[in-house]
Order: C-alpha cells, then sequence, then structure tokens
C-alpha cells in the first residue's frame, strides 16, 4: 500500500531515512534505505531521493509500505554470552544491535531465536509465543544483562520483583553535556509521545509513574559518565530521564543529536549489574557484566576525566 508524509514545519532537520522510519512504524530504518535504494520511496512527483537528503519543512513523500507480516520465534543457533544459568533462569549479556523478540521488520535473529534454540523447550510460555521466558527488555542498542525464565514459576517469582521493585537494575551511560550534581533522583511520569508513537515522553497526558536515580561517575569536556538505578522499568526510561534534563544519552538519535557523535550510532547505554532473588532457592543472585568494547573506545576518545 501506498502512504503519503508531508514534512511539518517544526519536523525538518533530520535525515531522510532517520524521518520516515519514525513516520512509518512497520518499516525500519534499514527497511527504508532499501526502499529509497530501490526508488519505492520517493518524492510524491516521482523523483528519487538522495539517501543523504535532509529532510525539508513541505517535503511530500510516496512510500510503498509492505503488508506487515506476522512474525514467528523459531530456534536459530545463534551466539550467546551467558553469565548464568540454572533449571530456572537464564541471565545472559546481550550485544548491542539484537534485538530481544521477533516483531514486524525484525522476523528473526533476535535474543528469542538465540534462546529457543539454547534452552529447547525450556523456557516459559507467559510471555506468549513471540516473547517466551522473556521477563524484562532492553532496547536493541542497548548492551548488557538480561534475564529469562524458563518455567512459568520462575518467570512470575520474577515478574512479581519487577513490580515490587526488589529486582535492582543499574545501568551506565555516557551522556551529552556535564551533568552538574554528582547525584539525583529523576521522578516524572512517561507515556506515549503525543504525536510520535515510536517515542516516549515526560509530557504524555496519559503517564505511569516513573523514577530513575543516579550518579556521576567521571565528567569530560562535553560529556559525563553516569550510573543510573531504575526504580521502575518504562520504555525508554533512562534515554527520556536523561534527555528531560538536557543530558540526553550519547548516540541516541531519538532522544538526542540527529547525527552521531564520536562514532556512535545508537545510544551510549548498558545494562551492567542485575541483582534479584532466585525463585526457588531464595537466594540473592548478584551479576554484573562488563562494559563493552564500544563504550569503553568512546572513553578513550573522551580523554582524561574527572572522576567523582
Amino acid at each position: 500500500m501506498n502512504k503519503e508524509i508531508i514534512v511539518a514545519p517544526e519536523e525538518g532537520g533530520l535525515r531522510v531515512d532517520v524521518y520516515l522510519s519514525e513516520q512509518l512504524p512497520d518499516m525500519s530504518r534499514s527497511a527504508v534505505q532499501r526502499g529509497i535504494a530501490a526508488q519505492e520511496i520517493t518524492f510524491a512527483d516521482g523523483r528519487a531521493i538522495k539517501k543523504n537528503h535532509v529532510v525539508a519543512p513541505g517535503d511530500h513523500f510516496l512510500c510503498a509500505v509492505p503488508e506487515p507480516q506476522e512474525a514467528e520465534a523459531i530456534p536459530q543457533d545463534i551466539p550467546l554470552d551467558v553469565v548464568y544459568e540454572d533449571d530456572d533462569l537464564i541471565v545472559v549479556n546481550k550485544p548491542r544491535g539484537m534485538v530481544v523478540h521477533p516483531a514486524v521488520g525484525h522476523p528473526d535473529g533476535t535474543l528469542v531465536n538465540a534462546l529457543l534454540h539454547h534452552c529447547r523447550d525450556s523456557l516459559s510460555g507467559i510471555g506468549g509465543e513471540l516473547r517466551p521466558g522473556i521477563v524484562h527488555r532492553l532496547d536493541k542498542d542497548t548492551s548488557g544483562l538480561l534475564i529469562a525464565a524458563k518455567n512459568d514459576a520462575a518467570h512470575q517469582s520474577l515478574s512479581d520483583q519487577l513490580r515490587d521493585r526488589s529486582m535492582s537494575r543499574v545501568y551506565e551511560a555516557i551522556a551529552i553535556g556535564r551533568i552538574g550534581q554528582d547525584e539525583g533522583t529523576i521522578d516524572q511520569p512517561i507515556g506515549r509521545h503525543p504525536h510520535d508513537r515510536k517515542r516516549m515522553s515526560t509530557g504524555a497526558k496519559v503517564a505511569r509513574d516513573a523514577t530513575t536515580h543516579y550518579q556521576v561517575i567521571a565528567r569530560y569536556n562535553g560529556y559525563t559518565h553516569v550510573r543510573c538505578e531504575l526504580e521502575t522499568g518504562r520504555t525508554h526510561q533512562i534515554r527520556v530521564h536523561l534527555a528531560s534534563l538536557g543530558h540526553a544519552v550519547l548516540g541516541d538519535l531519538v532522544y538526542g543529536r540527529k547525527r552521531p557523535d564520536k562514532g556512535i550510532s545508537g545510544q551510549c547505554l548498558h545494562a551492567r549489574s542485575l541483582a534479584f532473588t532466585h525463585p526457588t532457592t531464595a537466594e540473592r543472585i548478584e551479576l554484573t557484566s562488563e562494559l563493552p568494547g564500544y563504550f569503553t573506545e568512546v572513553l578513550s576518545k573522551l580523554g582524561t576525566g574527572e572522576f567523582v
């Protein structure tokens, strides 16, 4: 089916593939790029679009949008970095760039596909056919620790810990700008953005409570290495909350700068540690993940920091 999109006065300045992927929720940025290359996405008058075109107010696009297809979760032999595993659960270190579960635009190659192969039939069914075992999610470009349940009892226990906030999740991020306070709490409800369903906002009319505690690790020239602990777990919570302070996560093209910075396209955000009560043994499990290469490379580019 064809869809016409006209750039509003306040929406100019984005690269065309970034802009159109935000306007077309069923198409990823790479799918938009392929559509432009194949001239399935053009200006409304039929002219081809240059791949590096920056949209301007009034630009009028005609997009051939593929009909949505049902995704299916199938086992795939994809390597996993397993941090902890037993009969009840598995904790993996998700790489940056991996989608957690199949969806439109990402039918396979996801963490769920890898878990189905690794765990065979041992994943809880509470999450449904496309999200077996998934207790909580990480954004595609967020790396780090993620827990999945192997049976329904474990899934329910872990979900309860998320709900009563007894599960601890600590992240590290590189934020744009120098955060002045050494530590603080961001307590702002988050809901769906009123004009862009792919974004979240602290200004939404319908919102849920959201609390993030942060602590500065080090300050650099124009950037801050910060630790964030989630009290709640809303979609994009750390990204939205830091952006609300005027300190968006480095590389976050949705809530921050619209062009890659320091070689990073996709937020510099890592799920560093995870602590929970084991569903069967009641033992407190505390796990930590080393900062990945992409993160440490950015830190090295920032030079000498002022550590708090």
